[in-house]
């Protein structure tokens, strides 16, 4: 439906990303001890609105892609499939780091609402995941190409991610030093999500290999 292939498959890998702790968690974090609950939500929300400006970004610039050139746009998945398979192989490797919290400035919800945007969208490695990600999860014929299917994926990353970014800035300002201390389960995540990412990569450039 609407050009998307295996879809199950793309919700399932996108909430465990979203459960894997990085920077956006991080900061989401941060600005709920320092200023709490309210400070998180808002924290959460720029993040959210950055996602969506990498999906916008994401979908018309890979559609008119596959609409110039078929060719193109399978490289451009073949070079997704091989940055997968290496982020992958990178979480694993990774030691695992106890994420401290960091002394953060008091500031109003409007610029914690726009420095949360500020700092997703310029993250280049979100802008190279995306790039990488949803074009795994297309199937559509050079010509008839829309940024709808990549629009539908895009959102549904951006629901996933917000909803646990919402959830981990209500928790994290009633129990930080739980959450700040639970390396364990953020050393778990990486590995776990690791693994998925390097299957996802080499089943799909098996695939293409093949066709």
């Amino acid at each position: 439906m609407f050009g998307i292939s295996h879809f199950e498959v793309f919700l399932m890998t996108a909430i465990l990303l979203n459960l894997t702790p990085g920077t956006d968690t991080m900061y989401i974090i941060s600005r709920s001890i320092s200023q709490g609950r309210t400070a998180g939500i808002y924290s959460a929300l720029g993040i959210s609105a950055g996602v969506v400006v990498h999906t916008l970004l994401a979908a018309f610039g890979l559609s008119v892609i596959l609409t110039q050139s078929a060719f193109l746009f399978t490289a451009v998945k073949i070079a997704g499939a091989i940055y997968l398979a290496y982020l992958g192989a990178r979480m694993l490797l990774e030691k695992s780091s106890t994420h401290e919290k960091k002394s953060m400035p008091i500031q109003s919800n409007k610029k914690i609402f726009f420095q949360g945007m500020v700092t997703n969208v310029t993250n280049p490695k979100v802008a190279l995941f995306f790039l990488a990600f949803l074009p795994q999860f297309i199937h559509a014929d050079p010509g008839t190409a829309s940024p709808i299917p990549f629009i539908i994926l895009g959102l549904t990353f951006t629901l996933t991610g917000g909803t646990w970014s919402l959830l981990t800035a209500y928790f994290s300002s009633m129990a930080t030093s739980k959450l700040r201390k639970n390396a364990k389960a953020g050393t778990v995540l990486n590995r776990l999500t690791g693994i998925v990412f390097i299957g996802m990569g080499i089943s799909l450039l098996k695939a293409k290999a093949s066709s």
